[in-house]
């Protein structure tokens, strides 16, 4: 098929009710994202602890005591995983986009850069204001190029998805084979004693300013995982296009197949990356976690085909999913709130005390998340970002 700019290149799906798995998927991700993310408010010297190596957690197999290994496991089922989750899902999204204007005749990319500008602004706001390890701004840079493939044949796409994970994987490798090569003395690393203060006892304009000091620093995130974000864009494009998120027979096939393969062979592998050290962080984290992140899917929605999950479990985590965006930038306002030393300052007094509060931590938050969702739904379509980002771009 030759390439174009039309929309009739790519078939169009004529679904157009909404798939109730991806609004508890969404959810899923979101709070998945804060399993992460809530060990860096909590950690000495917060979010530069990431680059200065005091944001490795505790080894279960030389301390196996019970608090060692609920973090273990806890930060295991989650690094990585629910971040890939959201990339897949935000990839799901775009399609949907693209199927919406194609049903309504519309040309595209259309006006679909400047929603990825508004999100690219979302993000540097995010990232100024709250917290320095954002995603949106990583996400508005991939939507460009992915939104652009949209209108590509399938075979560029296909190509496209194929590079972008050949890349990122050997890059991943050359890192993982560096560090092997250069293994540390065992010895945990403390972040920067300037760092510990600032996020103990700092202003808030002390820390804005520090991220923007730090800019390119503390975005390389993005940076180097750029290939693994347009790889899993386009998964998302072709997992939505396959049918995997719908209530069909090849829909609940495919869930099942997902759930076998990405667990089957994802957790033992992430498994032994983790017991291996802190020299197949990389490999676990960015190589791994993403196939872990498939069963993910498959496995919630086998739960949801079967009717496993309670339904008020499946009400909090659908209201989670249908205002994402409000609920991922408010878990990083409240977490910073509540962790850093211009607000309640709980990393620092309860630093050296145990893992169980952090986790507590992401439980009352997440609690908090699904409650006032849920509410805000009873009486509104959308959440607050939401409809800002409508109004904006109407």
């Amino acid at each position: 098929m030759a390439d174009t700019d039309t929309l009739t290149t790519v078939p169009v799906n004529p679904t157009t009710a909404r798939l109730p798995l991806l609004d508890v998927l969404r959810g899923a991700a979101i709070l998945g994202t804060l399993m992460t993310n809530v060990w860096i408010f909590a950690s000495p010297g917060s979010e530069w602890s990431v680059l200065q190596g005091g944001f490795s957690s505790s080894d279960p197999l030389a301390d196996p005591s019970a608090a060692t290994i609920a973090e273990s496991v806890f930060r295991f089922l989650a690094d990585g995983k629910f971040l890939a989750l959201l990339t897949v899902l935000f990839g799901v999204g775009l399609a949907i986009q693209y199927d919406s204007a194609a049903r309504r005749g519309e040309p595209w990319p259309g006006r679909y850069p400047r929603r990825a500008a508004f999100l690219f602004a979302e993000g540097t706001v995010h990232f100024v204001l709250v917290f320095a390890w954002d995603v949106l701004m990583g996400y508005a840079v991939t939507a460009l190029l992915v939104a652009w493939l949209l209108a590509r044949s399938e075979k560029v796409r296909r190509r496209a998805m194929w590079t972008a994970a050949s890349v990122h994987l050997t890059l991943v490798s050359l890192v993982t084979l560096a560090a092997v090569a250069r293994p540390g003395d065992g010895t945990p690393k403390a972040p920067e004693a300037a760092a510990v203060e600032l996020y103990a006892q700092g202003g808030y304009g002390a820390q804005i300013a520090f991220r923007l000091e730090h800019f390119l620093a503390l975005r390389i995130e993005p940076v180097f995982s750029f290939g693994l974000l347009v790889f899993l864009f386009l998964l998302g494009v072709r997992l939505h296009r396959a049918g995997a998120f719908g209530p069909t027979g090849a829909g609940r096939r495919l869930r099942a197949r997902m759930a076998v393969w990405g667990l089957g062979l994802g957790l033992p592998l992430n498994a032994a990356t983790t017991l291996g050290g802190d020299a197949f962080f990389v490999l676990g984290r960015y190589g791994i976690a993403p196939l872990v992140a498939v069963g993910y899917i498959g496995l919630i929605g086998v739960a949801l085909d079967r009717l496993w999950i309670p339904r008020p479990v499946t009400t909090a985590l659908g209201s989670v999913g249908r205002t994402a965006l409000t609920c991922y930038v408010t878990q990083n306002l409240l977490c910073m709130l509540l962790c850093y030393g211009f607000g309640l300052g709980l990393a620092g007094r309860l630093a050296g005390t145990g893992p169980w509060w952090v986790m507590g931590l992401w439980a009352a938050v997440g609690l908090a998340l699904s409650a006032g969702s849920w509410l805000w739904l009873r009486r509104f379509d959308r959440g607050p970002l939401e409809s800002v980002q409508r109004w904006v771009l109407r």
